[in-house]
C-alpha cells in the first residue's frame, strides 16, 4: 500500500476506544465493506510509493487542534488584510468593499465544505494535491500540485516585500513550528480584534479631535466609487475590483488541509478546525472591510499617494492612516510593528505549506524524490530550503518600486489561488460522484458536508470565472502593461501546459466514476484512529488552550 507520508505508529493500542469508531472515523458498516470490495478493482495506473515507511521519509502527527486552527488563521491573515485592503477601498468605495468581501466569503464556504469532507475522510499529507491525482487524473494532480507550490512559494517574497513597504513607515521541529505559528497567529487575531474595537470607539467620538463621525464617509464622498468610467458602469467596475481584492485576501481551507498529515487525531480534529477557521476568518474579513470603509474616505490623499507613488509609508495600513488623520500618537507605531510581525508570521505559514506541497508531490513521484527526505524531527529539509531560495525574488524591489513589485506578486498569486480553489471543487465533485457510483454511503463518512454537490458546483463556477477576471484592466483602453499581464495570466497558461505535458509523457487518463480509488491509504488512517491514545495536557495552561481551541 502507498505510504501516507506520515507516521501512523508509536501509540499503544487502546481497546476501550475501539467502540467509538463512529466518532473518530468511518463506521464499520457499508464503508468498510465497500473498501474491501473496491480495493480489488482500483485503477492500476495509480503510482505507488514503497510501503516500507523508511525512517527518513516519515512525518509525525504532533499538531493539536489549536495548532491547526491557528495555522489556518495565521496563513490567511497577513499584510493583505492591513495593507492591500486599502487599494480596494480606493477603487471601489466602502460599500463595494464590504459587499465584495461578504460575497466572496460564500465562495470560501463552498470550498471549505468540499475540503472538509474529503480531507477528514483521508487526512494524508498534501491531501488535495494528491487526491486530485487519485480522483480526477494523475496529470491533473501534477498540474494542481505545481500550481499550489508556485502559489505558496510566491507568497513568501510577497510578504518580504510587504515588510519592506511597512518598514518605510519609520524610515528617516514540527511541534516547534506549530507552537511558533500558534502564538504568532494568536497575536494577529488579537490585533484585528483590537482594531475593530478601535473603530467602534473612534467612530463614536472617542478620539483626540472629539469627532463623532460614524458612517459619515459612506455619505461624503459616498458608498460607491467610480473606477475607469462614470455612472453605473464605473461603480460596477469599482465593485469588481474589490471582488478581485477579496479573492486574493480571503482563503483558509487550503492552509488547514496542508496540516492534515501532521494532525493529531485528524478525523476528530479536522472538522472542528475547518469550521472554526471559516467562521472566525469570515468575521474578521467582513468586519475588517467594514471598519476600513468607516475609518478612511476613499478620496484620502495620503492613501492615494501611497498606492500611486510608493513613497515612504506608501503601503502603510489604512488603520495607521486613520490614526494619523485623528491625530492619535504612538498607537500608529505600535500597530505598524504588529502588522510587520503579521507579515513574518504569514511568511512562516507559506514556507510551511509550500514545502509540504513539494514533499507531497515527491511522495507521488511528481517531484524529485530528494524532497521526500525529512529530518529526525519530521521536517522536509530540502523542500524548505528550496522555498527559502525562492524568497530571493523579493530582491526585485531593488530595481523597481516596492509597491509595484507588491502588486506583481498579488496578480501572480491571485490567479494561482483561484485555480487552486477551482481544482479543489472539481476534485470533490469526482469524489462525490465516485462515492455514489461505487455504493459508498456519505452518511458513514466521519464528516458529511451540507449542500453538496451544489456547493461544489457553486464554488467551481465562481472561482473559475474569477480566475480570468483578475487582470481584465490591462485590456481597457490605455491600460496595457506587460508585467501586469504576465503576472495575471501566466499561471492560467502554465497549468494546461503542465497538465497536457504530463498526460502526454505518462499516458494518463481521466478516471470514470467507477474507477476512482477511494480506499487507498484508508486502512492506515483507520489503524491510526483505532490505536490513537490522546496525550494529556502538560499543565493547566495547556489544558485551558486545548479547551478554548478544542
Amino acid at each position: 500500500m502507498s505510504s501516507t507520508g506520515i507516521d501512523v505508529g508509536g501509540s499503544p493500542p487502546n481497546n476501550s476506544q475501539k467502540s467509538s469508531d463512529q466518532e473518530k472515523g468511518v463506521s464499520s458498516s457499508s464503508l468498510n465493506q465497500a473498501s474491501h470490495d473496491e480495493r480489488k478493482k482500483g485503477p492500476s495506473s495509480l503510482p505507488s510509493i514503497s510501503g516500507s515507511q523508511e525512517e527518513d521519509n516519515i512525518m509525525r502527527r504532533q499538531l493539536k487542534s489549536r495548532h491547526i486552527q491557528l495555522i489556518g488563521i495565521g496563513g490567511t491573515i497577513g499584510t493583505a488584510l492591513y495593507v492591500q485592503i486599502g487599494r480596494g477601498l480606493l477603487q471601489g468605495g466602502p460599500a463595494s468593499l464590504f459587499l465584495a468581501f461578504t460575497i466572496w466569503c460564500s465562495f470560501i464556504l463552498a470550498v471549505t465544505l468540499c475540503m472538509a469532507e474529503m480531507v477528514t475522510y483521508l487526512p494524508i499529507s498534501s491531501p488535495f494535491i494528491r487526491l486530485a491525482g487519485r480522483y480526477v487524473d494523475e496529470a491533473f494532480g501534477f498540474a494542481c500540485g505545481w500550481n499550489f507550490f508556485i502559489f505558496e512559494a510566491a507568497l513568501v517574497p510577497f510578504e518580504i516585500v510587504a515588510c519592506n513597504v511597512i518598514l518605510h513607515y519609520w524610515k528617516g521541529s514540527e511541534i516547534w513550528y506549530g507552537e511558533v505559528e500558534f502564538w504568532a497567529a494568536l497575536g494577529k487575531v488579537l490585533l484585528i480584534i483590537a482594531l475593530l474595537v478601535f473603530t467602534v470607539v473612534v467612530m463614536l467620538g472617542g478620539n483626540p479631535t472629539g469627532d463623532r463621525f460614524g458612517f459619515r464617509y459612506w455619505n461624503d464622498p459616498g458608498a460607491f466609487a467610480e473606477l475607469y468610467h462614470t455612472g453605473d458602469l464605473g461603480r460596477f467596475l469599482g465593485f469588481l475590483q474589490c471582488l478581485i481584492q477579496a479573492s486574493f485576501t480571503i482563503s483558509g481551507p487550503d492552509y488547514v488541509s496542508m496540516a492534515a498529515g501532521e494532525a493529531e487525531n485528524p478525523r476528530v480534529v479536522m472538522p472542528r478546525a475547518y469550521n472554526a477557521v471559516f467562521y472566525r476568518l469570515t468575521t474578521f474579513f467582513m468586519l475588517g472591510s467594514l471598519a476600513v470603509g468607516i475609518l478612511v474616505p476613499y478620496t484620502d490623499d495620503e492613501m492615494k499617494v501611497a498606492f500611486s507613488t510608493g513613497a515612504p509609508g506608501a503601503a502603510a495600513s489604512p488603520y495607521v492612516i486613520a490614526m494619523n488623520r485623528l491625530k492619535i500618537r504612538v498607537l500608529p507605531d505600535i500597530v505598524n510593528a504588529m502588522v510587520l510581525t503579521a507579515a513574518f508570521s504569514a511568511g512562516n505559514s507559506y514556507v510551511y505549506c509550500a514545502s509540504r506541497s513539494l514533499y507531497g508531490m515527491a511522495l507521488e513521484g511528481k517531484a524529485p524524490k530528494v524532497f521526500t527526505k525529512v529530518t529526525a524531527k519530521g521536517v522536509p529539509l530540502y523542500a524548505v530550503l528550496v522555498v527559502l531560495g525562492i524568497s530571493l525574488l523579493s530582491f526585485l524591489q531593488v530595481s523597481n518600486d516596492a509597491a509595484v513589485v507588491l502588486q506583481w506578486f498579488v496578480n501572480l498569486v491571485t490567479a494561482s489561488q483561484l485555480i487552486n480553489f477551482s481544482s479543489m471543487c472539481a476534485t470533490y465533485l469526482r469524489f462525490y460522484y465516485g462515492m455514489k457510483a461505487q455504493g459508498f454511503k456519505r452518511d458513514d463518512l466521519p464528516y458529511k458536508a451540507m449542500l453538496q454537490p451544489y456547493a461544489a458546483w457553486y464554488g467551481l463556477v465562481g472561482t473559475f470565472i474569477m480566475t480570468f477576471v483578475g487582470g481584465y484592466t490591462v485590456f481597457l483602453p490605455g491600460k496595457w502593461d506587460v508585467p501586469t499581464f504576465l503576472f495575471s495570466y501566466t499561471m492560467i497558461a502554465v497549468c494546461p501546459i503542465l497538465y497536457l505535458g504530463y498526460k502526454f509523457v505518462k499516458k494518463t487518463k481521466v478516471y470514470r466514476s467507477d474507477e476512482i480509488d477511494l480506499v487507498k491509504n484508508v486502512d492506515e488512517i483507520e489503524e491510526y484512529q483505532r490505536t490513537y491514545v490522546p496525550s494529556p495536557p502538560k499543565n493547566a495552561f495547556d489544558r485551558a488552550l486545548d479547551w478554548m481551541f478544542g
